[in-house]
């Protein structure tokens, strides 16, 4: 069995996991404790790669990560190269994976912080910022370790986003879950087997975890 796509995948999600933490945190953040016009068209935005196929999502992400789309010429004028069918395009894709899980279970903990505490801390001449820093995210700690944990757990086993806008380049861009699909394809049915069992378990454990930190989020 080749570890290299399942080490791909740990490294992808990781740090795909990290970005969506801190983008996550920011907009619920935002969506809790700030009432603004479209709120509601964020928050489906966010939520939309949940219920997406795939294929869709996909196509979005190559028009506006492709050579011709604005965050595609931006990348390469930066670097030099594009950004599609490179590891960092699958990095985007267990991204947007990830970040609909942190946001949602994220803001859920916020939004159960009493706000007699916000007023508490103003009176007392605390900024929004410090309010945020030393009571809303200690008091939703809980639920923002649920997220990125199940987050992790949904940017390790992405398969169809990561098809479309990163491929399936063995060595580069084939992470578990398309050397999966390959040894399947190819009738390597032990080596399938393997891959799963490591991903399988991984999940298992991220999805108690995360189950676990929801309950006693519960329970405060």
């Amino acid at each position: 069995m080749s570890w290299q796509p399942l080490a791909l995948s740990f490294e992808v999600a990781a740090i795909a996991t990290v970005a969506a933490g801190v983008v996550g945190v920011a907009l619920a953040g935002l969506m809790a404790r700030v009432r603004f016009v479209g709120r509601d068209l964020l928050d489906a935005i966010v939520a939309a790669p949940m219920v997406l196929p795939p294929t869709v999502l996909g196509y979005y992400l190559l028009v506006v990560l492709g050579r011709h789309g604005p965050i595609g010429r931006a990348y390469e004028a930066l670097t030099g190269g594009p950004l599609v069918f490179t590891p960092a395009a699958a990095v985007v894709a267990a991204f947007v994976g990830a970040l609909p899980f942190v946001v949602r279970s994220t803001r859920a903990a916020m939004e159960d912080v009493d706000p007699r505490l916000f007023e508490a801390a103003a009176t007392l001449g605390a900024s929004p910022m410090r309010v945020f820093a030393t009571i809303v995210l200690p008091l939703s700690r809980n639920g923002l370790l649920a997220g990125v944990t199940l987050g992790f757990a949904r940017a390790l086993g992405d398969f169809g986003v990561t098809l479309m806008i990163a491929g399936n380049v063995p060595g580069l861009t084939q992470t578990g879950a398309l050397a999966i699909y390959d040894a399947v394809q190819a009738g390597r049915d032990a080596e399938a087997a393997g891959m799963v069992a490591v991903m399988a378990a991984v999940g298992l454990v991220a999805l108690y975890g995360g189950s676990r930190l929801l309950r006693r989020r519960a329970h405060v």
